[in-house]
């Protein structure tokens, strides 16, 4: 075990948001501005973002993030009358990444996808709310993940190069 850092480090191995070479890659996902995006679930996917690209730091912006979010809800579960016990959610995030110099560049354009579900359970409003509340939340947690980790690496690979 004491071994594994060395035999990791010998293939080339490196942890994705430490600093390698000149890059100081924290610094510069700090740079990411992330432009609003319309709606409460445009509001929690951008929070989401903006706790992982800045990380407590401040500092200019060199970069924008502009994304574009979309639900597609499929009904899964019925009873036996017809009402729907369980609804299936996939949102997708088409985003792009500009550098913010004199001439604005696009860096990396991609598109994320999660799919989540919740239950409704029987004469419980209160509680299909919850759910549905955590699956969405999950859901744009998801989705911040995956959009920090492609900047992350395209920042990377560019400050490699």
């Amino acid at each position: 075990m004491l071994l594994l850092p060395v035999a990791l480090g010998a293939c080339g191995f490196s942890p994705l948001y430490g600093q390698r070479g000149g890059l100081d890659l924290p610094a510069e996902l700090a740079a990411v501005r992330v432009a609003n995006i319309p709606e409460r679930p445009g509001q929690l996917l951008r929070r989401a973002l903006d706790q992982r690209l800045r990380n407590g730091q401040g500092g200019p912006a060199r970069y924008e993030l502009r994304v574009g979010l979309v639900y597609h809800s499929d009904l899964q579960g019925y009873r036996e009358d017809g009402a729907i016990t369980r609804i299936r959610v996939q949102a997708v995030a088409d985003f792009v990444l500009v550098g913010l110099g004199g001439e604005e560049e696009e860096l990396l354009r991609g598109a994320a996808r999660a799919t989540d579900a919740f239950n409704i359970p029987d004469q419980r409003f209160f509680a299909a709310d919850v759910s549905r509340d955590a699956m969405e939340r999950r859901l744009m947690e998801a989705l911040a993940e995956d959009i920090t980790r492609r900047i992350a690496l395209e920042l990377r690979r560019r400050g490699q190069a």
